[in-house]
């Protein structure tokens, strides 16, 4: 999904959605906690911005105002409840468009609880709406939607499907941004698929229109796509190369889901050639950046990095320290599952 976001409906209904950060875990080639893959939210289209005109300032659009504020607090059950209403009143009053765009917060919503099969489920109804209203932008974001939650769910070759049934509809309507986004979607499906070479084709496709858009922040995405491609075929100059424009890109634009996706990149390709010294500068630089944003769960991924990078060059002790400082983390997030995985690496290490 493209950060930057447009509206799949007219003027009359937009709604501005904040990026929020869902980790899609694809496989890592070197460094679990680093070497991550596309943000989910990264490859997901939602609508910009709502300008209710005051004759729509009826229950259903105020509970969708209401919907967004919770999304932008982290509160998405409280979102749901009132998407769930909206829903029911616009299904009253038959209107379809707007069930679409509440359909598309829902999915959103259901996304940052982890809830992924339902929130495919609204992805596909707001899919049908653009369907049933022959709304070819509409579908194309919305394939793209659906595709990347499949994708999320490891249903690779469905997915695949969906963003290539996107790509076709975007060509026919000459829709620029959705031609980006549905081969960068394609791409990152051909690459689970195990087709590196391809990928790495359908990204390069992807960014002449990425370009066209003057969206850095989807160009950066991009970027790590091609970039997570490279390596997984053990082209590091390429590697090298492609994540330093993600993230000089994303610097840039201070988007940092991009940035410290792009600086795991490098770490794991820096590490894989043997430049352990600027791995560790660049481990030195996502640290900071964690503890400038104040962001805990991004310093408990880089403490974690930290005693993966020690640990393969047997430095045990000192990987012992970064396990432990991330494990103190992990118990003030309250994430049992991670303080589990920790613990057992730090156990094993203990018995070297």
């Amino acid at each position: 999904m493209s950060q930057t976001l447009v509206s799949l409906f007219s003027s009359r209904r937009r709604i501005k959605i904040q990026p929020y950060i869902y980790t899609l875990l694809l496989t890592s080639l070197f460094l679990p906690a680093i070497a991550n893959a596309a943000d989910i939210t990264q490859q997901l289209h939602y609508p910009r911005q709502l300008r209710v005109m005051p004759e729509m300032r009826d229950d259903a659009d105020t509970l969708l105002r209401i919907a967004e504020q919770q999304l932008q607090q982290q509160a998405p059950s409280k979102a749901v409840d009132s998407l769930l209403k909206a829903l029911e009143l616009y299904h009253f009053k038959n209107d379809l468009k707007a069930e679409g765009l509440a359909f598309d917060l829902l999915s959103q919503a259901y996304i940052q609880l982890g809830r992924f099969k339902e929130a495919e489920d609204a992805a596909r109804r707001r899919l049908a709406v653009a369907r049933d209203t022959k709304d070819l932008r509409g579908q194309v974001f919305g394939l793209n939607n659906v595709g990347s939650l499949l994708l999320q769910q490891g249903d690779t070759a469905p997915a695949f499907e969906a963003f290539a049934e996107a790509v076709n509809i975007a060509n026919s309507i000459k829709e620029i941004e959705g031609q980006g986004l549905s081969l960068s979607n394609l791409g990152l499906a051909t690459a689970r698929l195990g087709d590196y070479n391809k990928a790495i084709k359908l990204y390069e496709n992807a960014l002449t229109y990425r370009r066209q858009t003057r969206d850095p922040i989807a160009e950066a995405n991009t970027y790590n796509n091609l970039g997570e491609a490279y390596r997984a075929i053990g082209d590091y100059q390429n590697t090298i190369s492609t994540f330093g424009y993600a993230l000089r890109l994303a610097k840039m634009t201070r988007d940092r889901v991009n940035e410290y996706r792009a600086i795991d990149g490098l770490v794991a390709a820096h590490t894989s050639v043997g430049r352990n010294e600027r791995a560790f500068e660049l481990l030195a630089q996502r640290l900071e950046l964690a503890k400038v944003g104040q962001d805990l769960g991004e310093q408990l991924r880089t403490f974690e990095s930290y005693a993966q990078f020690y640990e393969q060059q047997g430095k045990y002790q000192t990987a012992r320290n970064f396990y432990e400082r991330a494990i103190v983390i992990s118990r003030t997030l309250e994430d049992s599952k991670k303080e589990i995985y920790l613990v057992d690496r730090l156990t094993r290490i203990l018995k070297k």
